[in-house]
């Protein structure tokens, strides 16, 4: 018998939707499948998502999850050092 990985999506950063679609890109330049939740809810109407104002989510699969936190850690160091 052989054990299924479960693999389930895991929210990996969250913020505005530009910030978003360009880390979307990092991550599929690299090879790690990614998608965006609440992009149209969390631009036009922001109040209606939690915890407001950017709550643009990007998704990843939690088999790449290690890889792309290390991608999204970078942009993240690389967007506070301007």
């Amino acid at each position: 018998m052989t054990e299924k990985n479960n693999v389930v999506p895991v929210e990996i950063f969250m913020g505005i939707v530009w910030e978003a679609e360009m880390l979307k890109n990092l991550l599929e330049n690299e090879g790690i499948k990614a998608y965006i939740k609440d992009d149209i809810i969390g631009t036009i109407a922001p109040f209606y998502t939690t915890p407001g104002l950017g709550s643009v989510k990007l998704i990843v699969s939690s088999d790449d999850y290690e890889k792309a936190r290390e991608i999204v850690a970078e942009f993240e160091k690389n967007r506070s050092e301007k």
